[in-house]
């Protein structure tokens, strides 16, 4: 497997009141940055944090189911351990034509060209501090959402991306989510 695409982090600590809205709008927006057929954007706020324009979601009701089984899957799985610590890895991939020893086509492989990891720790803040806490959380997302913008508008960002050769459908390439908590994959 090619290890060489880009991996790009991004860390927030959240809390019970915010975790899935969070988590849907950080996946929205890697997905609104990586898919390439018509998307349609849409507007939603989490927290104090607006997200339109250059940030927005996809509406698009594939994406929007494949975005809310993950966060909820994410959710039962620290909801039901003891570990507040968990990983939603999103791998875009390319298929490319999967050759035998005797260079024979044997069908097609799918090759990883970018991931993006969201490390999120899971915290209960004293009920003096939820507001500070909720302004670190809007602070947080806004920082995710900039390393968004950075890395997909950067030269390594725009060259990670494969060429475009099947135009069909809101995505030419392979989305895969896995959700990982304390380190074992769930779901």
């Amino acid at each position: 497997m090619n290890a060489n695409f880009p991996t790009v982090t991004i860390d927030v600590i959240l809390d019970r009141h915010s975790a899935k809205e969070v988590l849907t709008a950080i996946l929205h927006s890697i997905l609104f940055h990586r898919l390439f057929g018509t998307v349609k954007p849409q507007t939603f706020e989490v927290l104090d944090v607006t997200m339109s324009s250059l940030q927005p979601g996809v509406s698009d009701p594939e994406m929007e189911h494949l975005v809310t089984e993950k966060v909820d899957i994410f959710w039962k799985g620290i909801e039901s351990g003891a570990n507040k610590r968990g990983q939603i890895i999103v791998t875009f991939s390319e298929k490319r034509a999967k050759k035998s020893w005797f260079q024979v086509y044997v069908g097609e492989e799918e090759v990883p060209w970018e991931q993006w990891i969201v490390n999120v720790e899971m915290r209960q803040p004293k009920s003096e501090d939820r507001q500070e806490f909720n302004a670190n959380i809007a602070s947080a997302l806004f920082k995710a959402l900039n390393v968004m913008l950075t890395h997909t508008s950067s030269e390594r960002g725009r060259t990670a991306v494969p060429l475009i050769t099947n135009a069909t459908g809101i995505s030419p390439f392979p989305i895969k989510i896995v959700v990982k908590v304390g380190g074992v994959e769930i779901g």
